[in-house]
């Protein structure tokens, strides 16, 4: 069986303010081209297939469209929600929608329940997990704790009981929508940190043939059989090195035999480009980037004038202008961006405490600072769930 493995389509969202409804209508085309040319048998969709919960009815109608001409072609498709998606939202029609074999899994008591296709070899069971906030299903999953690990052990304990009831031979996959340890993360990825702890070790999922990742922006290998598609479009400019692709696996009758990158369609490269002004406008090194989205950080000791407009003469397709003055560390200048670059909530919380009491905080007060931040990020996950 072949499969194609996509996720964080992110339908709806804008790159520094461009709209990039046109290229994700051009992946979604390119998605159906290579489902035809590649002979795929199954279509595999790990999360956030929207941006928002409430998403724009321009992409409500992209994804109506995705989903007639998946079924189209007769090639049955499996799809969870991500932590951007509205779980109950998305999986409106559900049932309806699966009789033509676009299967949507986005309620976590189905997790145990898989989606059964056939091959020359058997049967493949494809099992759902859809995003885990742990404060809303710890109670579903019989947990004491509220972290990513347990609910997402609890939630593969139970793809691994129904495994044993399947016939011998019977190949997994799993769709999962988390953060694996040894992933790579980058600016664009909403921050899913529950008590400290983000990531879950990638032996949570020991036990299945294939794990199709969502969640993380870049593609990457976790293990052979644990793999993240990545976005098919960069949605930061930390993502300019990525080459945005999708997997392409092949099943035979032992399980997992190979993955192959297909490169996804990018409406225009990213250049994120540093230097004084008159570096950036006199360099010609970088006249091969004036078709390119670019982030320009001016490192010049004074803010010159005008530079955005001055940039734009050059690199007509300018999105962002960031101000980093080089100056000695010791510099009381030195901005509160760099200082804070690479710090969480929680660590910018506690270097607060540490700077307004003289003291770190102790063992104790950590804990209640990361309780808080919790509290607000239940909060939040229950008002969206609500929405």
């Amino acid at each position: 069986m072949r499969l194609l493995h996509t996720s964080d389509w992110h339908l709806g969202r804008a790159f520094h303010r461009v709209n990039l409804l046109e290229a994700q209508a051009a992946f979604i085309g390119h998605l159906v081209a290579t489902v035809r040319e590649r002979e795929v048998d199954a279509v595999v969709v790990s999360g956030d297939v929207y941006d928002r919960a409430v998403p724009p009815l321009a992409a409500v109608e992209l994804f109506d469209d995705a989903l007639h001409r998946l079924a189209g072609l007769g090639v049955p498709t499996v799809m969870i929600s991500g932590n951007h998606d509205s779980a109950r939202r998305l999986g409106v029609g559900a049932g309806l929608i699966g009789r033509a074999g676009i299967h949507l899994r986005t309620e976590p008591s189905a997790c145990g329940t898989p989606v059964i296709l056939a091959d020359a070899h058997g049967d493949v069971a494809f099992y759902g997990l859809p995003y885990l906030e742990p404060a809303l299903v710890k109670d579903e999953f019989g947990v004491d704790r509220a972290g990513h690990e347990a609910v997402l052990t609890a939630a593969m304990d139970r793809v691994r009981a129904d495994l044993a009831t399947r016939a011998p031979g019977t190949r997994s996959v799993v769709l999962a929508h988390a953060f694996v340890t040894g992933g790579k993360a980058s600016d664009s990825e909403r921050d899913i940190t529950v008590g400290g702890v983000a990531a879950v070790p990638a032996e949570v999922f020991d036990g299945v043939d294939y794990v199709a990742l969502g969640h993380l922006h870049g593609c990457q290998t976790i293990t052979e059989r644990v793999r993240y598609s990545g976005s098919p479009l960069p949605y930061s400019f930390s993502e300019a090195d990525h080459r945005k692709s999708m997997w392409l696996v092949d099943l035979d009758a032992g399980g997992f035999a190979g993955a192959e990158r297909i490169d996804c369609p990018v409406p225009r490269p990213l250049a994120r480009l540093r230097g004084t002004l008159e570096e950036l406008l006199a360099d010609p090194d970088l006249a091969r980037h004036r078709d390119a989205w670019v982030e320009a950080t001016l490192t010049d000791p004074v803010r010159p004038a005008d530079p955005m407009a001055r940039l734009a003469e050059r690199f007509p397709h300018i999105l962002s202008l960031v101000f980093d003055p080089e100056r000695a560390p010791d510099d009381p200048d030195v901005s509160y961006a760099r200082r804070l670059a690479g710090r969480d909530d929680r660590q910018i919380a506690e270097d607060f405490v540490t700077h307004v009491r003289g003291a770190e905080p102790d063992e104790h007060e950590r804990a209640v600072l990361r309780e808080a931040f919790d509290a607000v990020r239940a909060d939040e996950a229950v008002r969206e769930a609500a929405r």
